[in-house]
């Protein structure tokens, strides 16, 4: 047996508090960008994934209008960090609102690394820095999906491991990363399983003429 809803029955807050309770595990966007008046700002989002492969593009949408969404549209820069375990507190404390003139970098006690190719500043205590420049914003209802194409990544070497074939690759137990669930829940990685796809030359029962 199944319960039925809908979002007009329900309404736009407990939908959107059940969306976010079955559309798990979420990967976190953890986003750092500057303001035109020079104020440096870091905030999570956890609407977030990859757009497009050539070029490289990553998204993350802004539920209302919030200080990354104004400033990544009046400068068109921005910087995804990886939101790893090991800063688990302090990633849900740059989630505070904060006044737009205060940063969070200070306020939270991180530190700002200088990006190679845009503005803001890479968060030094996470593995992975994709810097970016804004593609387009997208407007759906009260949110705004915010599509940026990746110049540059930063990845710290300690991540990286080599397979047998000699590809090196982070490795997603070294990064820990974070990711959000329903409520005020959050998850770690837990168990990592793999699973290699079947060709279909090689599905049981197919057979080349």
């Amino acid at each position: 047996m199944r319960t039925d809803l809908t979002p007009d029955e329900m309404g736009t807050g407990p939908f959107y508090k059940l969306l976010t309770s079955v559309v798990v595990p979420r990967p976190i966007a953890w986003v750092s960008t500057r303001s035109a008046e020079g104020v440096d700002n870091l905030a999570p989002h956890s609407f977030f994934t990859v757009s497009c492969v050539d070029p490289p593009m990553v998204q993350f949408t802004s539920v209302g209008i919030k200080d990354s969404l104004r400033n990544v549209s009046a400068t068109r820069e921005f910087v995804v960090c990886l939101a790893g375990e090991p800063m688990f507190e302090k990633i849900n404390a740059t989630s505070t609102d904060f006044p737009s003139e205060i940063s969070e970098f200070a306020s939270v006690g991180l530190t700002p690394e200088p990006s190679a190719t845009v503005t803001p500043f890479r968060v030094a205590e996470s593995p992975v820095a994709l810097e970016c420049t804004l593609h387009a914003n997208i407007e759906l209802g009260n949110s705004t999906v915010v599509i940026g194409r990746v110049t540059h990544a930063a990845i710290d070497e300690s991540v990286f491991v080599t397979d047998a074939r000699g590809n090196s690759l982070p490795d997603v137990r070294r990064l820990a990363p974070l990711a959000r669930l329903g409520r005020n829940e959050w998850s770690r990685l837990g168990e990592v399983i793999e699973i290699s796809r079947i060709p279909y030359r090689d599905w049981p029962g197919h057979y080349d003429s």
